[in-house]
């Protein structure tokens, strides 16, 4: 099978057979990108399902899923390879005398063997396409920004020490950003965009009902009215999906069949994870009218 020539219902069934449930914009993109040999920027509030969507997409290409997790600080050792200094330094101890000498030695300590290679190269390198996922793009700064452009244009590396290295095979990359920082105009050109927003009312209580078919039909739409109701408070962090999951399992294993305020203030731990948030749900769940709100939502 050709697989920039997937249908939209073979996506769709594919996708939510590895867990994730996607709307058929998404679904779009991710076609765009197969066909174009491009990477898909995806920006987003935290926890809207944005890793999990390059995970369910390797799942479902049958690719290995490569990872690249950003942070403040990251650089090419981190990111592309570096060498392994401590294995060169015993090699040449080793050699004999005439060995230590640079010239010779330096053609035996930047070969293959010595070569620690990290996410970037790995994926160029794979005899089968990969699914490379670059985290939270948005926590390193722009030099490394930077530094991606020539593997996200030309598909290889420039290695000093060996020279140039070509892809061997073209992933399939997906970048993920929670608008931290903007991006650069360049990162946006060579990329498809996607902004992936937490789920509407209809498509989280499909997500819920994937994870667990036998939920109370009641209970499933009060946790959804719950939570879409705490996303529009100012918190310093909101309820992403998979915590929305675990607190539908908690509630679950307690054979709850509704959601009550005591129930609420009792799994709340569970949701909110900063003491300033829990404080102000805690306020609110308090206030009948705010709470009784949901089962009006």
């Amino acid at each position: 099978m050709d697989e920039r020539l997937i249908e939209l219902s073979e996506l769709d069934r594919g996708l939510k057979q590895q867990g994730y449930i996607a709307d058929e914009r998404t679904m779009q993109v991710l076609r765009y990108s197969l066909l174009l040999n491009k990477p898909v920027l995806i920006e987003g509030p935290a926890g809207a399902g944005k890793t999990e969507l390059a995970k369910a997409w390797s799942r479902f290409l049958g690719r290995t899923l490569i990872r690249l997790q950003c942070y403040e600080g990251i650089d090419e050792a981190k990111a592309l390879y570096e060498w392994n200094y401590q294995k060169q330094l015993l090699y040449i101890q080793t050699q004999s005398a005439d060995l230590k000498l640079w010239s010779a030695a330096g053609r035996n300590i930047y070969t293959e063997e010595f070569l620690l290679t990290r996410p970037l190269l790995q994926a160029i390198r794979q005899p089968n396409p990969a699914v490379l996922l670059i985290d939270e793009i948005d926590k390193s700064d722009e030099e490394f920004e930077s530094f991606l452009l020539e593997i996200l244009s030309d598909w290889q590396v420039s290695i000093p020490e060996t020279g140039t290295v070509s892809a061997v095979t073209i992933p399939s990359v997906m970048i993920t950003s929670n608008s931290t920082r903007d991006m650069s105009h360049a990162l946006r050109r060579r990329c498809i965009y996607l902004y992936l927003d937490y789920p509407n009312a209809e498509r989280e209580l499909d997500i819920i009902r994937l994870y667990f078919p036998a939920l109370n039909e009641t209970l499933g739409r009060r946790i959804v009215a719950f939570v879409r109701k705490l996303r529009l408070e100012k918190l310093k962090k909101h309820p992403s999906i998979s915590e929305v999951l675990d607190w539908t399992a908690a509630l679950t294993c307690m054979e709850a069949e509704t959601l009550t305020a005591d129930l609420a203030l009792g799994t709340m731990n569970i949701l909110i994870k900063y003491h300033e948030d829990w404080q102000k749900i805690t306020s609110k769940i308090q206030d009948k009218g705010w709470f009784d709100g949901i089962h009006h939502s």
